[in-house]
C-alpha cells in the first residue's frame, strides 16, 4: 500500500539535519526531508567565514542544469575564470554542466539552496546523497548503519559503481571481508578507475593481501 503524501509541506531551513560533510561543509537535506521526486534540491551551510558552501565541481559527468540561491549571508562564486559576489536573496544559474563552480562564505552561517536536474531527462537521485548520509555513522564508528545506508540506496540504483565502491568501504572496516570484496569486484567491474583507487585506499588496508584483490 503506497503511503499517501501530504499536500503541501513547511519547513525552515534551520530545522534541516546538518550533517558535516568536508572543508567545514554542512549539509541540509533538503530533498530527501521532503520526499521531493522531481529534482535535486538541498541546502548548504559554513559557520565560518572563508568555508566552502559549494564545494569546486562540474557537473559535466551528470549533464546538471543548477541554480544557487543564497538563503542568508554573502558568497563568492569563482565560476571557470569569474568571481562573483553575491549575496541574500541572490540567484546563480550555471546552465552549462562544464562551468568549474566552487562558492566561499564571506559572513558568518551564510546558506546556499542548489537546485539542479538534467534536461529533459527523469531525475534521479544522485548517489553522493546516500555517500553523505553515511559519514557521520562512519565517523563515530557505526559501520552497519553506514552498510544500511548503502544497501538502501543500492536498491534503487543496483549497479551503481561509486555505491558499490562505498560500501565495500564501511564493510572492509567493519570486518565483513568477503561481502568487501565481492563488491569492490563488482565496482571496478562497472568502472575500472576504482581498481586504482582502491589500491590506495587506507578503507582497503586489512582485505589488500585477499586473494582477489583488485591488482
Amino acid at each position: 500500500m503506497s503511503v499517501r503524501r501530504p499536500a503541501y509541506e513547511v519547513a525552515h531551513v534551520d530545522e534541516l539535519d546538518e550533517i558535516p560533510v568536508a572543508h567545514g561543509l554542512v549539509w541540509r537535506p533538503v530533498r530527501r526531508r521532503l520526499d521531493v521526486r522531481a529534482f535535486g534540491v538541498n541546502a548548504y551551510t559554513s559557520e565560518e567565514v572563508g568555508g566552502q558552501v559549494v564545494e569546486e565541481h562540474t557537473e559535466s559527468q551528470l549533464g546538471h542544469e543548477e541554480i544557487y540561491v543564497v538563503l542568508r549571508g554573502c558568497a563568492t562564486f569563482t565560476l571557470d575564470d569569474e568571481e562573483v559576489e553575491v549575496r541574500g536573496g541572490s540567484l546563480v544559474h550555471i546552465p552549462e554542466p562544464e562551468v568549474r563552480r566552487v562558492a566561499i562564505s564571506r559572513e558568518p552561517g551564510t546558506t546556499v539552496l542548489a537546485l539542479g536536474g538534467k534536461p529533459g531527462a527523469p531525475y534521479e537521485v544522485s548517489a553522493w546523497e546516500a555517500m553523505f548520509l553515511a559519514i557521520p555513522a562512519a565517523e563515530r564508528g557505526d559501520f552497519e548503519e553506514a552498510i544500511r545506508i548503502h544497501e538502501e540506496a543500492l536498491a534503487e540504483r543496483p549497479d551503481h559503481p561509486a555505491l558499490l565502491y562505498n560500501l565495500a568501504c564501511m564493510e572492509a572496516r567493519a570486518g565483513k571481508h568477503l561481502d568487501a570484496l565481492l563488491h569492490l569486484k563488482r565496482a571496478v567491474d562497472l568502472d575500472p578507475k576504482y581498481a586504482r583507487f582502491a589500491r590506495d585506499d587506507t578503507d582497503f588496508a586489512s582485505i589488500r593481501a585477499e586473494p582477489g584483490f583488485p591488482g
